[in-house]
């Protein structure tokens, strides 16, 4: 079995910018490359798992969202990192664009992005992490063994002091990414 860090990215991976989909407004947060090298180097595959509803306003197409994922995976590639899978989910139950209008299992907080990389690469949840800036990047450490970190200062302050405290089973607070990186690899 393999162990795994599920990534949220808006606001982990890269700056949090409303409905992000082009490339020239892209820009990773600081450390954040270096700690998924290390990561990497410690023997986790890495999964990003993003909700994408501005597919489903019709604020940008999917050929839009895949472009700007393609050129990350590429540049994170060329830094020595390399993503083993991206899933997205593009529905909203009140979409605009029809054909992402449904209520579906994939969207976070649900867990069908995270159920769909533990069927297909064989994942031990025990030794897994997950890591986002929303309690909903976490949700999988409520339903399992994985152990998550919320990271930044865009969850509600009630959310981030929990977590502070060890009030939230399974999830801990980190306040930058490289910190989350820190206590994943040395306490575990």
């Amino acid at each position: 079995m393999n162990k795994a860090v599920f990534l949220d990215r808006d606001g982990t991976i890269n700056v949090e910018k409303n409905y992000l989909y082009r490339i020239e407004d892209f820009e990773f947060l600081p450390g954040v490359i270096e700690g998924l090298r290390r990561l990497q180097e410690a023997g986790y595959l890495l999964f990003i798992l993003t909700n994408q509803s501005g597919i489903a306003r019709g604020y940008y197409q999917e050929s839009e969202f895949l472009r700007l994922n393609e050129w990350m995976l590429s540049t994170l590639h060329g830094q020595g990192v390399d993503i083993t899978r991206v899933y997205y989910c593009p529905h909203l139950p009140d979409a605009v664009v029809p054909q992402y209008r449904k209520r579906c299992r994939c969207r976070k907080p649900s867990l069908g992005m995270f159920r769909k990389a533990v069927r297909e690469y064989d994942l031990d949840l025990s030794q897994s992490f997950a890591i986002g800036d929303k309690l909903r990047d976490l949700s999988i450490c409520n339903h399992s063994s994985c152990r998550g970190f919320l990271v930044g200062n865009t969850e509600s302050p009630e959310i981030i002091a929990d977590a502070q405290k060890g009030k939230l089973p399974g999830v801990r607070y980190a306040e930058y990414f490289t910190d989350a990186v820190d206590k994943l690899l040395f306490c575990g």
